[in-house]
């Protein structure tokens, strides 16, 4: 599978390792050439230097074959944003981004983009773990409570 990644810190980078060991033809995008040092000598995917919403890095990155498409930068406009552009202006079949903010990440999984919020879901686990709680499917971790929804 034609996977590309945006972000290359800790997790855009073990998901590129972990994806292009299983034998993945992965492409990662970061804005900072020496993120790519994350990545380890092993790794033998392509890396691209630039910025993940701008059409020509997203092309020169290999978009158009692209069978899905994760953003994982430290911004939450980044993220959102340059998956909307891979799927609507490049039709990438499965994209997903992870968005720090509960309220956000909510509100685009209802505009039908796949969000995953690691705010949420590490406050949940947590909790469940503390409360000596069974840990409960990753589902139930994404959903907002009407507690969270006025945070």
């Amino acid at each position: 599978m034609k996977v590309i990644i945006l972000g290359c810190g800790r997790i855009g980078s073990t998901l590129a390792r972990s994806l292009f060991r299983e034998g993945n033809d992965v492409t990662i995008i970061d804005k900072k050439s020496e993120a790519f040092s994350r990545l380890g000598p092993d790794f033998g995917g392509a890396m691209v230097v630039g910025n993940g919403v701008d059409d020509a890095v997203l092309r020169k990155a290999g978009i158009e074959k692209a069978q899905a498409f994760v953003a994982v930068t430290n911004g939450d406009n980044t993220n959102i944003m340059s998956v909307q552009i891979a799927k609507v202006k490049f039709n990438v079949p499965k994209v997903v981004t992870r968005i720090y903010d509960p309220i956000r990440a909510c509100a685009y999984r209802e505009l039908g983009i796949e969000t995953i919020c690691t705010t949420m879901i590490g406050a949940r686990l947590i909790k469940d773990y503390v409360m000596g709680n069974d840990l409960g499917d990753i589902g139930q971790y994404c959903e907002l409570t009407d507690d969270e929804a006025h945070l």
